[in-house]
């Protein structure tokens, strides 16, 4: 495959990720039954399995790495943070702490994303 087309993949996958995770804070918040249900519990894992293949194949194809470039090494740290503080919405803690988890996550979601289109460590700066 070439770059286009896996790109267009890794922002699929991107979309994906945030549609499913708000919307499990949606059902979270709405004390849905549905948050159990199995698709709701596999389809992420699937999804995350190839935005995470494709932002492999995408690093190496255009040899920028974690580490070597700032913003890259930001994306990954960032994208730690959210999955921790996503899991922990999910769970773990009161109502409370997982909401407050919930819109931690999605806060640094936003970050993540910031950070890729601009390539900054700080993608928006108040000067």
């Amino acid at each position: 495959m070439d770059y286009p087309v896996i790109k267009a993949i890794h922002l699929g996958c991107v979309i994906a990720t945030f549609v499913m995770f708000f919307g499990r804070g949606v059902l979270m918040l709405a004390d849905s039954a549905l948050l159990n249900h199995r698709v709701l519990r596999v389809l992420p894992h699937v999804n995350d399995t190839a935005l995470l293949a494709s932002a492999i194949a995408l690093a190496a194809m255009s040899g920028q790495y974690p580490i070597a470039q700032g913003w890259l090494t930001a994306k990954v740290a960032g994208l730690l943070a959210y999955i921790g503080i996503g899991m922990f919405a999910f769970r773990r803690g009161t109502r409370r702490t997982r909401i407050a988890a919930w819109l931690a996550a999605l806060a640094v979601f936003f970050y993540v994303v910031g950070v890729a289109f601009t390539r900054e460590v700080v993608p928006l700066r108040l000067e």
